[in-house]
């Protein structure tokens, strides 16, 4: 992973946990795909996906996270599920944290699963 995306990640870690979350995995992988952060918060576990841009605008994440990726995030998220049993009666949420030169973006529950 560049830099760039580490330094990211660990600026989103920073953040969830600032916000009072705790991080149970981070590059969580599947054969499906890679979930960057999961989080627990009070009862809802969070499955996050960092974007660290430098150039693009907020406005490039709706390419960026088209649903070929959202489908990969949710079927890694099924497959942690499935080897954390404790977790499975728990309320899920996918977000969103979009890192740029001039902050952090969180977006809550910025996709979910298409029936």
């Amino acid at each position: 992973m560049p830099k760039k995306g580490r330094d990211g990640e660990a600026a989103a870690v920073s953040f969830l946990e600032e916000k009072g979350m705790r991080i149970l995995e981070k590059n969580f992988r599947s054969r499906t795909g890679e979930v960057d952060i999961i989080a627990l918060d009070k009862d809802v576990i969070i499955f996050v996906e960092v974007k660290t841009w430098s150039v693009y605008g907020i406005d490039a994440l709706e390419q960026a996270l088209n649903t070929k990726k959202q489908h990969k995030i949710i079927e890694t998220s099924k497959y942690f599920l499935s080897l954390h049993r404790k977790y499975r009666y728990m309320a899920i949420r996918f977000d969103v944290i979009f890192i740029t030169p001039r902050g952090i973006t969180h977006l809550v529950s910025a996709f979910t699963e298409s029936v």
